[in-house]
């Protein structure tokens, strides 16, 4: 066998066996798992009033494709590269969310708080 065929195998081996340890993509969100996100709401009155006119459009919705309120399947791939990064992104947009998520008014800390509540599993009602 030849030096190019050979690394030429290796290399597909090795993307075969890349893609063989390749995570399973998350299971697409319920028609509960919306209803349950639309029902979720901060406990703090402020925190609250910002969630509602600029979160809640988004993150109770399949179609925006942003992770859902209270889904931790979908906030936990973002949350593994670091709360730093996903602030950073919350406040500068990034893919479709707009800078700030159109929170005119959110500070930094703000936006670390929304982003905690809505990537927790259990938070307070409506």
């Amino acid at each position: 066998m030849g030096i190019v065929f050979r690394s030429f195998l290796l290399a597909v081996l090795l993307l075969a066996g890349l893609a063989a340890c390749k995570e399973e993509a998350p299971q697409p969100p319920s028609a509960s798992d919306v209803q349950r996100a639309e029902s979720l709401r901060p406990a703090s009155s402020e925190l609250r009033a910002r969630y509602e006119r600029s979160c809640l459009a988004c993150h109770t919705s399949i179609d925006a494709r942003a992770p859902l309120t209270g889904s931790v399947a979908q906030w936990k791939p973002r949350l593994d590269k670091g709360m730093d990064l996903l602030v950073k992104h919350a406040m500068e947009g990034f893919n479709a969310m707009p800078p700030k998520g159109l929170c005119a008014d959110c500070s930094e800390a703000d936006m670390r708080a929304l982003i905690v509540f809505m990537s927790q599993e259990k938070e307070e009602r409506k």
